[in-house]
């Protein structure tokens, strides 16, 4: 039987320094996990893999993405990790909260945790794309963390135990990114999404990729909400013949 861990990818951003990509390669090894994927990283020198001691082969066969988009294409939950508090950046776990989450969705579901840049994290367009962040509590007057050390401390958390019940099996992200177009389209005939307010617009749509992306849609799931939005698309009279007709009974 497939073990959750192999559902769990370590995604490292633009990472800069190769010593810390292979410490947090030996952190991953250390706690079970094998999916190690970067984006975009610095050349992966002798200090990488050196550091990496007996995690050479997560090195080896990590992942290279050129754009943070084809990091998480496949990946049905997008977890960030974070230091920065704020309203706009949605919803913020303490990280022995956040692994439950990602423990129960990871049993039959691909996950990726997101690891910004060593000297500035993650940047909006990236914190947009997860369904939660996760934070580790620090000294208040010296909050940052290394970034090998925070891959440790989230791994440790994560392979302590499992969490509960496994969630069911949901909709691939490309299906997802359908809806997500179908459902800004939908709005904005509605009147719901005010005309010309780009702030707005996105301010809505960035609330619900959050709200679905950490709960997560089943394919029927999925359909109902495709049917919902084509048939107040209908009753408009903007039905587009081209689209999905989505839910039916």
């Amino acid at each position: 039987m497939k073990d959750w861990k192999d559902n769990v990818s370590f995604i490292i951003i633009e990472p800069k320094e190769p010593g810390n990509v292979g410490a947090a390669a030996r952190a991953m090894k250390n706690m079970g996990f094998t999916r190690l994927e970067l984006v975009a990283p610095a050349p992966l020198t002798d200090e990488a893999r050196w550091m990496a001691c007996t995690a050479v082969d997560l090195l080896d066969k990590a992942k290279i993405h050129a754009k943070f988009q084809d990091a998480i294409q496949d990946k049905g939950l997008v977890i960030g990790t974070t230091r920065r508090i704020g309203k706009r950046r949605g919803l913020i776990l303490p990280v022995k909260e956040g692994v439950k989450k990602a423990v129960a969705f990871a049993g039959k579901n691909r996950i990726g945790i997101l690891f910004g840049r060593e000297d500035k994290g993650l940047r909006n367009n990236e914190v947009g794309e997860c369904g939660f962040l996760m934070t580790i509590p620090a000294n208040p007057a010296f909050p940052s963390i290394n970034l090998a050390q925070s891959v440790l401390l989230v791994a440790y958390e994560l392979g302590e135990k499992a969490y509960g019940k496994g969630l069911p099996e949901f909709a691939d992200r490309k299906e997802i990114e359908m809806l997500y177009r179908h459902m800004q389209r939908t709005l904005k005939l509605l009147g719901y999404i005010p005309r010309g307010s780009r702030d707005m617009e996105e301010r809505i749509m960035n609330n619900l990729k959050r709200l679905i992306g950490r709960a997560g849609l089943t394919d029927w799931e999925l359909r109902m909400l495709r049917g919902i939005c084509s048939q107040a698309e209908k009753k408009l009279g903007h039905e587009d013949k081209g689209q999905a007709s989505g839910f039916s009974r």
